[in-house]
């Protein structure tokens, strides 16, 4: 009896355990599962470890509220992916039926999801009333309510406008009560940002105009100090405005920098945003700020804009006195940026132009000629598997005599400073001649033929080069052999790490997965 009810208890553990709310679909049940649901958050991967029990934890806080939350194999479903550009994994795509379909752009951890996809539920604007309106300004970390006139059609506009543009970071409300707008100290028309730290909420003060209130939300939804990790980064980058990190190995010593530094935050609150950084964990971001990745505390500044790097010297103490002056310097404009660079190329072998921070603007600024430039990093397997094509992307320019109104370039934007900010890897961009101020960034398929269509659409030469069936025949045996090459080096690498010590195999493993968290996920 006792071996009976424990084989019972455990087939029933075992039953708990293996239910999903994660729905898991075919090619065959796909197309009619995002028909039945008005809002589905797919994801297209091959067994992605690291974010199943975000995902899933997810999945079971949104079923409350009929949200579905799907995944598909794409090692088994290669045909269905493919139907959805699906270039690697994971990849998560929300979809509204089966013709309205965007990329997930929140982080990838289950508050974060949460978040992101009870935005996507509701209308850009929620219509509050004084029984809906409490619930509503805590119910996430950062919400925005207009109280405005019911007749007053200019704000409405100007508001859902902000409101439309902004809905993946931000709830939006508005409120024609005029009791509820008195209540909380505000005349018609007015903006309130509601968040859940420092003070609690911000009053916008100005005329109401669209680029001002997303600039309000951008910077007002930042805490003072606050910590720069997956789930913040993005949101820093959005303000437009310096970042100043504080980088420590400890929370209590994150904590008590941050006490420190407080006051030099509240002077400079909307000018320059501060944010602790845990060394351990992201300490190989410092790198990026031209900081040496293994001394500790450590202070920068980042021009989000510029994406200049501002390193605060790492042999002098980190105290109130000296970051305070720094500071001040630096909003004064009497510090120099530190530029990252490798040697510019004796020679530039190949039809790929290799670009370094030192020439950066003499090739990608040429303002006679239209630049795809692909920013990549070493380590990234997506970057590895392009290459090859690449190379015979920027060749077929140079063959057919393109050379002088098309440039195909790269850059490892791991050892160069570069003045965009890059959000993941290979990350393209096409600079049109006439026009380097609006870069276009490329989203499509990595495939040769798209690339050209691309270029030609995009450029201002309009230029089009030929790669027929019969020409990519003839390369394929290049492309095989780089892809070879790519391999072998990658097989190398890990022998080469194999072979190392214990604490060294630790460190490499940590860097990566660090600069592949603060590129990829942030």
């Amino acid at each position: 009896m006792h071996t009976f009810k424990s084989l019972a208890l455990g087939l029933l553990s075992a039953a708990v355990a293996s239910a999903s709310d994660v729905e898991s679909l075919t090619g065959t049940t796909f197309p009619d599962f995002v028909k039945e649901n008005p809002l589905v958050l797919a994801e297209c991967s091959g067994h992605c470890k690291a974010l199943a029990p975000e995902y899933e934890e997810a999945a079971t806080t949104l079923k409350e509220k009929n949200i579905k939350l799907a995944k598909v194999d794409c090692t088994e479903e290669a045909a269905l992916c493919q139907e959805y550009g699906v270039e690697g994994y994971p990849t998560l795509k929300v979809f509204r039926g089966s013709e309205s379909i965007t990329p997930y752009a929140g982080a990838r951890k289950a508050p974060a999801i949460v978040s992101y996809m009870t935005k996507q539920s509701l209308p850009a604007v929620s219509v509050l009333t004084k029984d809906t309106i409490e619930d509503f300004k805590t119910a996430d970390k950062v919400v925005l309510v207009a109280y405005f006139a019911a007749d007053d059609k200019s704000s409405n506009e100007t508001f859902t406008a902000a409101a439309e543009k902004l809905r993946d970071n931000y709830l939006f409300g508005a409120s024609s009560d005029a009791d509820l707008a008195k209540a909380e100290g505000v005349a018609f028309p007015s903006v309130v940002l509601y968040k859940s730290f420092d003070e609690g909420k911000n009053v916008f003060d100005g005329p109401l105009d669209a680029e001002a209130i997303e600039k309000f939300a951008n910077v007002k939804s930042i805490p003072l100090i606050g910590e720069v990790g997956p789930e913040t980064y993005a949101g820093y980058m959005a303000t437009g405005i310096p970042l100043a990190y504080i980088f420590a190995e400890t929370p209590e010593e994150r904590e008590s920098l941050a006490k420190d530094l407080k006051e030099i935050a509240q002077k400079h609150q909307g000018v320059i945003s501060f944010a602790t950084i845990d060394a351990k964990a992201f300490g190989a971001h410092a790198g990026n700020l031209n900081l040496k990745a293994d001394l500790w505390p450590a202070f920068a500044i980042q021009d989000t804009v510029k994406n200049l790097k501002f390193p605060y010297d790492q042999e002098a103490k980190i105290t109130a006195d000296l970051i305070g002056k720094f500071v001040d310097d630096f909003v004064a404009g009497n510090v120099e940026p530190s530029i990252k660079s490798e040697p510019i190329p004796e020679t530039q072998e190949g039809p790929v132009q290799i670009v370094v921070a030192k020439n950066y603007d003499d090739i990608v600024l040429d303002d006679a000629k239209d630049v795809l430039i692909e920013f990549y990093a070493p380590w990234c397997g997506h970057c590895k598997a392009l290459a090859p094509k690449y190379d015979i992307l920027a060749g077929l320019y140079v063959d057919q005599k393109f050379g002088d109104k098309v440039t195909i370039a790269k850059v490892d934007a791991t050892l160069n400073d570069v003045p965009d900010e890059i959000q993941g890897f290979p990350t393209i961009k096409l600079y049109k001649a006439g026009d380097k101020a609006n870069p276009v960034t490329y989203s499509g398929s990595r495939s040769i033929e798209d690339l050209i269509k691309f270029v030609e659409e995009n450029g201002e030469h309009k230029v089009s080069v030929t790669y027929e069936e019969e020409t990519a025949e003839a390369q394929k045996p290049i492309v095989e052999s780089m892809a070879k090459q790519a391999e072998a080096a990658t097989e190398a690498a890990k022998s080469v790490a194999e072979e190392a010590t214990e604490a060294v195999k630790e460190k490499v493993a940590e860097a990566t997965e660090a600069a592949e968290d603060i590129h990829d996920e942030l």
